[in-house]
């Protein structure tokens, strides 16, 4: 009898699967459309176009919430921080753009 064939998920494309009602938090999410490499990396490095898409994401805390990943043994990018095993992994250098100067209200400004 022949092995049975491996068979591999698609990289997600737009919208979590599950995330089809437009109140779901997750179609709200600014990692939307990236790579799951860079969503579920386990290296600084690799992580860093999830995490750059966190700074500016309006939905981090539920992220953070619905994955749970210190309870969950999350592996990737949820809520702005790099999880492995459940646990924070300290990225060193800042993953956002240069900040230049405040706005009126008080935001920060990228550099162009």
């Amino acid at each position: 009898m022949p092995a049975p064939a491996l068979v591999r998920a698609p990289l997600s494309r737009g919208a979590h699967p599950t995330a089809r009602r437009s109140q779901d938090w997750r179609t709200r999410a600014a990692c939307i459309g990236l790579p799951d490499r860079a969503v579920f990396a386990r290296e600084p490095e690799a992580a860093r176009p999830a995490l750059r898409a966190c700074g500016g994401c309006p939905v981090r805390r539920a992220c953070l919430e619905a994955v749970a990943p210190r309870t969950s043994w999350f592996d990737g990018v949820s809520g702005g921080r790099l999880w492995r095993n459940g646990q924070e992994v300290p990225v060193a250098a800042p993953v956002s753009l240069p900040v230049t100067a405040r706005s009126r209200t008080g935001r920060l400004q990228e550099q162009s």
